[in-house]
């Protein structure tokens, strides 16, 4: 079972999955049409904005793609420093069945593979493998309890905290902590004591295996982008959407459109990069404020050899520490590279932003000898990621927090007098912290404009 269907399954939720129209980055149904006459910019060109600048092109619009960083794609990001490719963002396709991004990631060239959850070998702090029984059992009682604290939450307590209230029990229980993490914290980006009780899981997610791109999902953005008129380096300062005309100053620059759709991450907004005049409406600004960005950090490390089995997908562990480094991805399963892709999650995450290399390295290592023992060797390289330090998103992707419920992404999503639009997985409340979620809402918001015509 994957994970996102571990967490849905325990909540029994049944939600209706309404797809929006198909896009194809260069499709032959979607005939580009005459020019007329509006311009659009679009502020942000990861894949939300990439999305609606390709499909508003289509249609006509003259379309102006600006992004602050050196490359497009946002938080698809790919580094192949190592000579294979790392994906510092964006890993996976969830839930292939449905998903426009099967089809989309096929066109550009992604190579994938299904990555099977259950194919996992779990070891506890002092390197002694759970029989299957045990972890079995372990996750049954787990399932229940997630569901109990859906039915019990509420807007004023955490997860953690009507989990401790119903199993007070299970507080230091290392496999449920290992759970925890991996299955929770993994997918919401959130620690669960921050990650709201009540509104911790009610998105949605699509059928079928997961898949990993194994040859860079920077891809897929690459693919979208061709033929899009994008700047780079360009930091959008402030939107001046007064007037009938929209004026956008970037690079101490104005520039004019009928149409701006801003598509970048919520940490941005959250900082105040941009400044609006006027202010944005009340209840989009306290949606801004109340939801918020969560941390999930990788680390790929690679050896001279591979002494782990080669065969796992994964391998687990069960520290002490709730989200350190207890998860591993065996690269080898599907490249000839001997490494292993880790994880830090919750507030573990955000404590190795402040960690040395050497540090980083020496902490997996000592759990990885405990495993197998103190003769494995030092690995040669470590490549690592500080999404919360990260100075064009400020974090990972959305969650809901205490305090808040999950309609503040339809707050996000609103539009503002026909002219001022918003997109990116913060604005896509049933698929929110997905690439998936995020190509939507650029669909949704180009088709706003378009039938504005």
């Amino acid at each position: 079972m994957q994970r996102r269907d571990f967490l849905k399954t325990a909540s029994n939720l049944s939600l209706t999955l309404i797809i929006p129209p198909f896009l194809s980055a260069c499709t032959k149904k979607d005939e580009q049409l005459a020019p007329n006459g509006k311009t659009v910019i679009v502020v942000g060109a990861g894949i939300s904005g990439l999305a609606a600048a390709h499909k508003l092109q289509q249609k006509g619009f003259t379309v102006l793609v600006l992004e602050a960083q050196n490359k497009v794609g946002g938080r698809i990001c790919t580094d192949r420093s190592l000579g294979f490719s790392f994906d510092k963002g964006a890993s996976w396709i969830h839930g292939i069945k449905r998903n426009p991004i099967t089809a989309l990631a096929k066109e550009a060239g992604i190579e994938s593979i299904v990555t099977d959850d259950e194919d996992v070998e779990i070891y506890d702090k002092n390197g002694k493998q759970y029989t299957d029984k045990v972890f079995d059992k372990a996750e049954a009682e787990f399932r229940k309890a997630v569901k109990a604290v859906r039915n019990a939450g509420n807007t004023t307590d955490s997860f953690k905290t009507v989990l401790n209230n119903l199993y007070p029990n299970k507080v230091d229980d290392e496999l449920w902590k290992y759970m925890l993490s991996v299955y929770l914290e993994f997918d919401t980006s959130s620690d669960i004591a921050v990650l709201s009780s009540g509104y911790f899981d009610d998105d949605d997610n699509f059928n079928g295996a997961d898949c990993i791109a194994t040859n860079g999902y920077d891809l897929l953005t690459n693919y979208i982008s061709k033929d899009l008129d994008i700047q780079l380096n360009t930091t959008v300062k402030a939107i001046d959407y007064s007037n009938s005309s929209i004026k956008v100053t970037a690079n101490g620059k104005a520039l004019n459109a009928d149409y701006v759709l801003v598509s970048v991450p919520l940490g941005v907004l959250q900082n105040n990069i941009i400044s609006f005049s006027p202010s944005l409406p009340t209840p989009k600004l306290n949606a801004i404020d109340r939801i918020k960005m969560g941390t999930v950090n990788k680390f790929i490390l690679v050896w001279p050899s591979v002494f782990w089995d080669k065969k796992l997908q994964y391998i687990g562990f069960t520290p002490n520490t709730k989200g350190k480094f207890n998860y591993f991805l065996n690269v080898n399963k599907y490249s000839s590279n001997n490494a292993l892709m880790t994880f830090a999650f919750g507030d573990y995450a955000l404590a190795t932003e402040s960690m040395t290399d050497s540090e980083i390295i020496n902490e997996i290592m000592t759990q990885l000898r405990t495993i197998y023992g103190s003769d494995i060797p030092e690995p040669s390289s470590l490549l690592r990621t500080k999404w919360a330090q990260q100075p064009h998103t400020f974090g990972a992707y959305s969650f809901v927090p205490v305090g808040a419920t999950s309609s503040e992404f339809d707050y996000l999503a609103e539009e503002i007098e026909n002219k001022l639009f918003f997109a990116g997985e913060h604005t896509e409340r049933e698929y929110r912290g997905t690439v998936h979620g995020a190509y939507l809402s650029g669909i949704r918001e180009a088709d706003k404009i378009v039938d504005l015509q």
